[in-house]
């Protein structure tokens, strides 16, 4: 497939700036196996699920991954202003990452990023990546880019405004607990505490798994051929005894909700050709897209992506291409909220 046939145009007052509040009170889309649309609210998601059902959110915490330095010269001078986005730890003073600007870098400058943190460029810039050696490690090292770095929100809120202490909260889920994305697994910024007991009194289990956003869910496809493109690997985990609690669910009857695409990806990475989960650990760089047969979840709560994005590329394989151009076509007349901030869509799985 071409990566235009997953275009579409959206006018740019649908993007979210903020998200609404409380956060179930964002709308929801809801796409069932027919094609057939309903609007309806996060709030109400319960009213969709049956006793039985289970949840699989990701527990993925942000960590503020942007740091700001400037590269030592040296004859002198105020050196460059350089952006960095820390996205994959190589190890305990190491980092890969995002550069900005690319072209005023090269192996061996240094970097200073104040409050006493160095880092040495270890590699001559590749397609805007490098990758940066600390002069501190472990712990000590992960105190300053708390210290000294921000909350990597996307740019395209990024172009329209400051990040702010609100972001602090807003950009993380109410339930994560283990630190190593450099975006949101935005899905599951809906949730409070007063949604999940709601979903509690119907039967609704929820289990936890793990995959760090990184650059396979965000990064744009360059490539006009899909079969071309080749995601980043991210790493993701779930556990034995999550795999062996969903794979209970099934065989009662009940259903696997998928919270987020990063959900979806890692329990796909983590299934058998017969559906059957084990457990995964280890980084998974699968590319979900139209004739892709799925093997767990029947339904995927998810947020609005953006055209030509792998984001919307797996959630057409999910529902069909011409059910989701109809569904993203309706969200935009009816002004839904888009993307991270954005209000959510529930799709149910078409027949495969």
């Amino acid at each position: 497939m071409l990566t235009d046939d997953f275009d579409f145009i959206l006018p740019p007052e649908c993007v979210a700036l903020r998200p609404v509040r409380p956060r179930d009170a964002a709308r929801m889309l809801v796409v069932n196996a027919k094609g057939e649309l309903l609007h309806s609210h996060v709030s109400k998601l319960p009213q969709f699920l049956n006793r039985g059902d289970a949840l699989a959110l990701n527990d993925t915490v942000v960590y503020p991954a942007r740091l700001y330095g400037r590269r030592e010269q040296r004859l002198g001078g105020r050196g460059t202003r350089v952006e960095f986005l820390l996205h994959k730890r190589l190890a305990i003073d190491c980092y890969q990452a995002f550069v900005k600007p690319a072209r005023r870098l090269s192996r061996g400058d240094t970097i200073d990023f104040g409050e006493g943190l160095r880092g040495r460029v270890g590699i001559d810039p590749t397609d805007g990546e490098i990758e940066i050696r600390f002069n501190q490690s472990g712990e000590a090292l992960d105190v300053l880019i708390e210290a000294l770095g921000e909350l990597p929100l996307p740019p395209y809120i990024r172009s329209k405004r400051e990040v702010d202490i609100f972001d602090a909260d807003d950009y993380q889920t109410s339930f994560g607990s283990n630190r190593g994305s450099v975006a949101a697994p935005t899905a599951g910024l809906h949730f409070t505490s007063s949604l999940f007991a709601q979903l509690d009194v119907v039967g609704v289990s929820r289990e936890m798994l793990t995959l760090h956003v990184g650059p396979g869910t965000f990064l744009p496809v360059r490539v006009d051929e899909l079969s071309q493109h080749r995601m980043h690997p991210e790493w993701a985990n779930l556990s034995a005894a999550t795999a062996d609690r969903l794979n209970a669910t099934r065989s009662r009857g009940g259903r696997i909700i998928a919270v987020g695409s990063t959900s979806l990806r890692t329990l796909e990475s983590a299934a058998e050709p017969d559906g059957r989960l084990r457990s995964f650990e280890g980084e998974t760089d699968i590319f979900i897209q139209p004739g892709y047969r799925f093997r767990t979840a029947e339904i995927l709560l998810t947020n609005f992506h953006l055209p030509r994005s792998t984001l919307f590329m797996l959630i057409s394989a999910f529902c069909g291409l011409n059910v989701m151009k109809a569904a993203y076509a309706e969200a935009i007349q009816q002004h839904y909220r888009f993307y991270s901030y954005g209000d959510a869509c529930l799709l149910f799985r078409s027949p495969q």
